[in-house]
């Protein structure tokens, strides 16, 4: 199984709210893969779920970590970068 890590830095001026955390959960659903995502530094959470994305407190300028496991794990990776740092 490949597994894919990818780092990001939040631009959006009001960080990960309830909007982007639903797109991104729901994006992370849908890949079928096992997917966590971290402030860096800071211990990995389930993606899938929409409280946990924004139980991290991620604001603008924060540096994230995302991880994917399963198939297709490197351009699943790419697209939730995509979806969660669109601004």
């Amino acid at each position: 199984m490949a597994t894919a890590t990818r780092t990001a830095t939040i631009n959006d001026p009001v960080g990960i709210h309830a909007r982007p955390a639903a797109e991104f959960a729901q994006a992370a659903t849908a890949s079928g893969c096992a997917v966590t995502i971290a402030k860096q530094g800071g211990a990995p959470v389930n993606a899938n779920s929409i409280l946990s994305v924004m139980g991290l407190g991620i604001k603008q300028g924060d540096t994230i970590e995302i991880t994917v496991d399963g198939e297709n794990a490197d351009s699943i990776a790419d697209n939730l970068v995509a979806t969660i740092t669109k601004a």
